[in-house]
């Protein structure tokens, strides 16, 4: 049996609304034969919009029934179960797997070689700094987060705008190993720091706060991924340390 729907869109010359191309897209990848009907101007979408008493567009309508816009077809669809609030550790996966796939890159290309001493370094060295990359997005906001666990930031507030930025200069030198006389200073100071904020509060507190390990966009939970962060931070900071000319 044909599934068809019906499905109302945005399309005009200076904008055409991304969410109804996705809706569009979902629906035919979901087996269906959509009749797309474009709103091609403002005066036809507002019309639209007072016929149905909807707010926006897209809409789309599955045997006469109107199911809503591209989230609520994804949800139709099982296809989002996610729900506001849920925490996710998809942005520290994102930032890890290509450090990782930075490193052996980078190694292989250098030394032939996939895994090597330098494999590890670049891999933790890269890390570092996508992670710095998020939290100087926005870093007021990050700075809002950081001071609610990290004890250095609670005391002296500028530390805690201070911090990505320091991040990034240690993850930069530690790349190259150029200057290791300031690089390996900070990462065993913020490391050691964040280690002892982030295990206080939650090991020792038991709360269960935001990470602001990724900047303030994500819901990551505080824990595991920011203590390894900084365990990560002291360990390339204490290697470079021990074994200079590596």
């Amino acid at each position: 049996m044909d599934k068809s729907a019906k499905l109302y869109r945005m399309v005009m010359d200076k904008h055409v609304c991304p969410y109804g191309i996705k809706a569009k897209w979902l629906l035919e990848r979901q087996g269906y034969t959509v009749e797309d009907h474009p709103l091609t101007s403002r005066e036809a979408t507002d019309a639209f919009k007072e016929e149905h008493g909807v707010k926006t567009t897209p809409q789309a309508f599955l045997d006469g029934e109107r199911i809503g816009g591209y989230t609520d077809l994804r949800k139709h669809f099982g296809l989002d179960r996610k729900k506001d609030g849920d925490t996710s550790y998809t942005p520290v996966i994102a930032v890890f797997a290509v450090g990782a796939a930075l490193a052996v890159a980078l190694s292989l290309f250098t030394y032939q070689a996939p895994f090597t001493i330098r494999t590890a370094e670049w891999f933790i060295a890269f890390s570092m700094a996508m992670l710095a990359m998020l939290k100087l997005q926005d870093v007021e906001q990050f700075s809002s987060m950081f001071i609610g666990y990290d004890l250095l930031g609670r005391r002296w507030v500028p530390y805690a705008y201070a911090y990505p930025f320091l991040e990034a200069t240690a993850a930069v030198l530690m790349a190259g190993r150029i200057l290791p006389w300031l690089s390996i200073p900070i990462a065993l100071f913020i490391g050691t720091v964040g280690a002892v904020s982030v295990f206080y509060a939650v090991y020792v507190q038991k709360r269960d706060i935001k990470c602001a390990c990724v900047g303030g966009s994500a819901n990551v939970p505080l824990g595991f991924v920011s203590l390894t962060e900084n365990l990560a931070m002291i360990g390339m900071g204490l290697w470079m340390l021990l074994r200079p000319m590596v």
